[in-house]
């Protein structure tokens, strides 16, 4: 049994800390007078990123600075450094597991299967992400978008995974994104599981097999479907 998670909004709570850090950096922004941005993120027109690859390979901090490089022809070092440290010490110490994240990947691994982590973002954000919230060591590989230079917009994350564990022919794909994660697990023969909550959980789906309000619900499903198969 191979079983691919996404991380963010999946395990952890990445939209609610990343809301926690743009409220710290709006006084940052209007103390130092820069209102478009503060419009900017005002009116929600980062959204017109999330269909970027490039954007699903950036860290928080590098976003930021995308974001204010669409506003302003230039942002000095001075203010960007202190942007990138206001930005990692507000985001993590608001940063946790979600209270099912534990017993869902301790069931997975009694259950005997193979756990791959699929997730976007840089290297250095996802790594210290999994060292922070203490659960690198469940994962059987992590494929991450920032090494592989692919985001989960495209089957090639999912395939790779398949590749890696040739062997295992019974698949499931648990996220909370259907334009990725469930798109990404269907092209490749999963058993789509779609989470719905964090930023994304207002959105219809078209790709998932099964729709799930946390992942307790998720591992039984994983235990029924593996029941029919045995």
């Amino acid at each position: 049994m191979l079983v691919l998670v996404d991380l963010d909004d999946t395990l952890c709570n990445t939209w609610d800390a990343g809301k926690y850090t743009i409220l710290r950096l709006i006084p940052f922004l209007l103390k130092r007078r820069k209102f478009k941005a503060f419009f900017y993120i005002l009116t929600a027109r980062y959204r017109e990123l999330e269909q970027s690859r490039e954007f699903h390979m950036m860290d928080l901090d590098k976003i930021i600075e995308k974001l204010l490089g669409k506003v302003y022809a230039k942002t000095s070092k001075e203010e960007l450094e202190e942007i990138r440290e206001l930005v990692d010490r507000v985001f993590f110490s608001n940063l946790r597991l979600y209270p099912d994240a534990l017993p869902f990947l301790e069931g997975v691994k009694k259950l005997g299967a193979k756990l791959v982590l699929i997730t976007d973002s840089s290297t250095r954000w996802q790594r210290k992400k999994l060292e922070y919230l203490g659960i690198k060591d469940y994962f059987d590989a992590l494929i991450i978008s920032g090494e592989t230079g692919h985001s989960k917009l495209d089957p090639h994350n999912f395939r790779l995974a398949r590749r890696l564990f040739p062997h295992e022919d019974e698949v499931y794909m648990v996220g909370d994104r259907d334009d990725t994660d469930m798109r990404g697990g269907r092209e490749i023969g999963a058993v789509t599981i779609l989470v719905k909550r964090g930023y994304f959980k207002g959105r219809l789906s078209k790709n998932a097999d099964y729709v799930v309000k946390d992942l307790c619900e998720a591992l039984e499903v994983i235990k029924r479907e593996h029941e029919k198969r045995t």
